[in-house]
């Protein structure tokens, strides 16, 4: 045994150099046994030489080497996991990123939608509303002492817009056939569109009760407020048989 805490060392060739140390001093007793003395001296001294290379490292120097080594590769893996983690979590970020642009994108072409929209039907209302002002009004029909049906049909083809005026004439039709003297003997309506009761016409003229033209003027202005416009009205009208 040696001094101190030294203990017996292997040589750097491992565990070859010893299988050939025992095997070269296995053939050195071999040699004795034969009774061939030059074998045996010479195995001998092969085994002694080989012996000479086991004191290269010591043992507890290999258990430092071995636990370096483990360390190492400890901190290779973290490494890789570092990075593997480090990767995941930018490309997360980076489908976070496109998700949250591509909502906003939506979002913008949503309102721009909607305005567009918006503006497209305040649009359509301006037009509808310019056509009504170019429209004929009441006070330029010469009033008479009486009036046709087609006479009436006239007027009223004048002062109401062109694609409004079907759905009037078809109120008018149902209402009262186009007699602006017309006036319901139960309710009290009175006029062209019936009006209930027929005084309210007077906020259009004083010739209410004998001028159609007035009357159109009147009922004009009651669909366009309550329903929009005539066609509004004749809808309504279809659903329900009154306005």
């Amino acid at each position: 045994m040696l001094e101190g805490n030294r203990v017996s060392r292997i040589s750097v060739r491992g565990f070859a150099v010893a299988s050939a140390t025992a095997v070269t001093t296995v053939g050195a007793v071999v040699g004795v046994a034969s009774g061939d003395p030059q074998s045996s001296s010479d195995n001998f001294e092969a085994a002694a030489a080989d012996t000479t290379l086991l004191a290269e490292i010591p043992m507890g120097q290999q258990a430092q080497v071995q636990v370096s080594s483990l360390t190492e590769q400890a901190d290779a893996q973290a490494a890789a996991a570092e990075a593997s983690a480090r990767k995941s979590a930018e490309e997360s970020a980076r489908i976070q990123a496109a998700q949250l642009a591509k909502s906003k994108k939506d979002a913008a072409d949503t309102k721009a939608k909607k305005e567009a929209e918006a503006k497209a039907k305040e649009k359509a209302k301006a037009a509808e509303r310019a056509s009504r002002d170019s429209v004929r009004d009441a006070s330029s029909f010469t009033a008479k002492s009486s009036y046709s049906v087609a006479e009436v049909k006239a007027m009223a083809r004048q002062m109401i817009p062109g694609d409004q005026f079907q759905c009037f004439s078809n109120i008018v039709q149902k209402e009262s056939t186009w007699n602006y003297l017309a006036q319901n003997p139960s309710s009290g309506a009175y006029g062209l569109v019936q009006a209930l009761p027929g005084s309210k016409m007077s906020s259009a003229g004083a010739d209410w009760r004998t001028n159609p033209a007035t009357q159109i003027k009147w009922g004009l202005k009651y669909m366009n407020e309550r329903y929009d416009s005539p066609c509004g009205a004749w809808s309504f009208w279809q659903a329900n048989r009154w306005y």
